[in-house]
């Protein structure tokens, strides 16, 4: 563990497909310990920044740094990822799947796993496959912040889960992510959300083109974060 102050850094970070520009020379850095709410419309680049954090990408240009270090081996065993699509063996049940999880990463809590899927009544013993759309997200989820990981990378996490569920799964991250760890939520679900965000990051056609605290935005703007992104994006 290098334990630099920017858990998270992106230094003049460029991604381009081809002649499309997904990130623009963007740079920030995050510290440990917050939760971090990455806003934007369709096409702002969110995806395309948590993938290359997750070190599934590379940049074209500048630099991303988790803990001091480019994505690779180390970084792959303090960053938790969560795809906004369902990657899980249809076949497998979620039983299954704790185990399968405990095997690949050390930080995994099975323990930690089974209380969350009794919580969120996932059906431990049935295949994924005969499983809601809502509750392999749940699934999902689950074994993401069963990790005791540094990074959390949730894309989209509650897009496709019921509305009632919302607030469990809000609190379940609030309550089951390490200390000094980083949580970024990718999401359009903004009012949902917000409650938990300490601190946003606004992205517009692959420029950032905000970093704020919620508190500062609550204070000196007089806004909620809905309100705001709603006024910075208006068409």
């Amino acid at each position: 563990m290098n334990s630099t102050a920017d858990l998270l850094k992106c230094e003049d970070l460029t991604k381009k497909f081809g002649k499309d520009t997904a990130l623009d020379n963007i740079s920030f850095s995050l510290d440990p310990g917050h939760i971090v709410g990455l806003l934007g419309p369709n096409g702002a680049g969110k995806t395309t920044l948590i993938k290359m954090a997750a070190g599934l990408l590379t940049p074209t240009s500048g630099a991303i740094l988790i803990d001091g270090d480019a994505p690779g081996v180390y970084s792959k065993g303090i960053v938790s990822y969560l795809p906004e699509r369902t990657y899980l063996n249809e076949s497998m049940t979620p039983d299954q799947t704790i185990k399968f999880f405990s095997d690949f990463y050390e930080d995994f809590d099975p323990e930690r796993a089974g209380e969350m899927m009794e919580s969120l009544n996932v059906n431990r013993t049935k295949p994924v496959k005969n499983l809601s759309k809502g509750t392999k997200e749940k699934l999902q989820l689950i074994l993401v912040m069963s990790r005791k990981a540094r990074l959390y990378l949730l894309d989209e996490p509650i897009g496709g889960v019921d509305p009632a569920a919302r607030d469990y799964i809000l609190n379940t991250i609030l309550q089951n992510y390490e200390e000094d760890a980083t949580v970024i939520i990718s999401t359009h679900l903004i009012a949902d959300v917000e409650q938990i965000l300490d601190e946003v990051l606004f992205l517009q056609d692959g420029k950032l083109i905000l970093q704020e605290s919620v508190d500062t935005i609550r204070e000196e703007r007089g806004l909620s974060v809905d309100e705001t992104f709603r006024e910075v994006f208006r068409c």
